[in-house]
């Protein structure tokens, strides 16, 4: 059984935005979900997130409904209906989580899944979830996955 973890809106946007850093372990993430080395799970609400951050980097409605549309066929993608809007609402009120990361977390929480891929530090601290940095997914697909990370960090 393959691995399972969602997967955050920055780590699409890092691997199709300009020059940084964490730029060829984004693009490793793609290609790994492309595989289907892992379950690379998501909310609907990631693809909206993603379409609206390109539309407004580039202003081209057409390319940016194009893009979401192609990563959203690498996703196992889950609703994001009331279940899920009370739970982020409940990861909101403890100070857990905000806005959007919410909306994410409350999805992996309610579909079994204990890890997130992420450079975003916001995800930390989350209970129930373990972030996991991009450049690390190659081995935590080879531990497995889950969160018994061995070597693995947890972040950047």
């Amino acid at each position: 059984m393959r691995p399972s973890a969602l997967l955050d809106t920055a780590v699409p946007l890092l691997a199709l935005g300009g020059e940084h850093a964490l730029k060829p372990a984004c693009v490793r993430v793609l290609e790994l979900a492309a595989a289907r080395a892992f379950d690379a799970v998501a909310s609907v609400e990631l693809v909206q997130e993603f379409a609206f951050h390109r539309l407004r980097r580039h202003g081209d409605p057409s390319g940016a409904a194009g893009e979401a549309s192609e990563l959203s066929k690498l996703l196992r993608l889950e609703p994001f209906d009331r279940a899920v809007l009370a739970e982020s609402l409940r990861l909101a009120g403890i100070g857990a989580a905000r806005g959007r990361d919410a909306v994410h977390a409350a999805t992996a929480l309610l579909h079994g899944l204990d890890a997130v891929i992420t450079p975003d530090g916001d995800f930390d601290g989350i209970p129930g979830l373990v972030r996991i940095s991009p450049a690390d997914l190659p081995a935590w697909i080879d531990a497995g996955g889950g969160t018994g990370l061995g070597g693995v960090r947890r972040g950047d």
